[in-house]
């Protein structure tokens, strides 16, 4: 006897299944009608049963048909028990969100067995950030890069080296923590998504995932610079923007003022505009419009890269905002796409 192996299951009492299929034909007195009640592994992985069923009567595992699942996981019956058998992977799962399976709750059996009806079950393939931060990163949208023996464009997560690529961005070096969510991997989710034509919510949602994985499948390496924006409030207050962690720009900038200061942190381009109409409050309780606003990017709430016309820049003069002639704003706009980190200091 095969000895069963201890993996976390589930009863099918606590997923989500759908339709139960019609028993077809009538029964033969000598055919043998064999009761199951199954267990779904709560990850499909290579090696590991898929599926546990105990039998109201003894089968071979031999007789028993193969397991249909969506997508197709080839599997083998094996018995680890008197009535238990179990289907266990034979290959790695294609790296889908959702697999579909065709879990037999009556079987017809006399020399061999053949499927009655089915329970039809969705479980799931488990995702984890160093997967997404792997994939992100074999198509240039991270500050690091991964090498791994399977070859620069693997599909499922593999053993491999992750590499900072920049070592001049010192201040973005100490949030990029693998495996975990950090604000590195969420830019990077969301400079995805946007480049294509995603909700930018810098989670990994099936329509990413999908997208994530034909991207890599297709080799649809990211042609466009790594870039960073980094502020400084430290007088005279500063923007540097950095590509592919070289500087290409450096200005004077202005910040907010202390009764509406900028957030100081790192964080997300997450909405632009080539021009626009500010609104707002001042701090004395007058209200404020400014139409014509150009170069605007989003990082924090209401707080923005974008042109503004001052007498002088390098001190705190604005709302929240970060200020720069429209000039420099100008030039800075095109480099702060959807997912461009920016990182205010104090």
């Amino acid at each position: 006897m095969v000895k069963p192996t201890r993996l976390a299951l589930v009863s099918l009492g606590t997923l989500a299944s759908l339709s139960v299929a019609v028993p077809v034909g009538a029964q033969s007195a000598s055919v043998a009608l064999v009761h199951a009640s199954s267990q779904v592994a709560l990850r499909i992985t290579k090696d590991m049963p898929v599926l546990r069923l105990t039998l109201s009567s003894p089968e071979p595992a031999s007789t028993l048909p193969a397991l249909v699942t969506s997508p197709e996981v080839p599997t083998r019956w094996i018995a680890v028990g008197p009535r238990e058998v179990e289907a266990v992977a034979l290959q790695t799962p294609a790296p889908v969100l959702s697999y579909h399976i065709n879990v037999p709750s009556t079987l017809r059996c006399s020399t061999t067995c053949s499927v009655q009806s089915t329970r039809v079950v969705s479980t799931q393939l488990t995702l984890n950030n160093t997967w997404t931060a792997q994939l992100l990163a074999e198509l240039n949208y991270l500050p690091v890069s991964f090498s791994s023996p399977d070859g620069p464009f693997a599909v499922t997560q593999v053993p491999g080296a992750f590499t900072w690529r920049f070592p001049d961005l010192t201040t973005l070096r100490p949030l990029w923590s693998l495996g975990t969510t950090n604000t590195v991997l969420t830019a990077a989710l969301m400079r995805f998504q946007d480049a294509n034509g995603l909700p930018d919510s810098g989670v990994t949602d099936p329509a990413t995932w999908t997208a994530l994985v034909s991207a890599v499948e297709h080799h649809q390496v990211n042609t466009a610079s790594y870039n960073y924006v980094l502020v400084s409030q430290t007088q005279p207050e500063n923007l540097t923007l950095y590509e592919n962690g070289k500087v290409a720009l450096r200005a004077l900038v202005n910040t907010g003022i202390p009764q509406s200061t900028t957030q100081v942190g790192t964080y997300p381009v997450y909405l632009r505009y080539v021009t626009q109409t500010m609104r707002g409050t001042n701090p004395n309780g007058t209200k404020y419009v400014d139409p014509g606003i150009p170069w605007v990017s989003y990082f924090y709430g209401g707080d923005a890269l974008h042109g503004f016309i001052r007498a002088s820049y390098g001190f705190p003069q604005s709302l929240g905002c970060v200020e720069m002639p429209f000039a420099t704003a100008g030039l800075v706009w095109p480099h702060t796409p959807i997912g461009t980190l920016v990182t205010v200091l104090p």
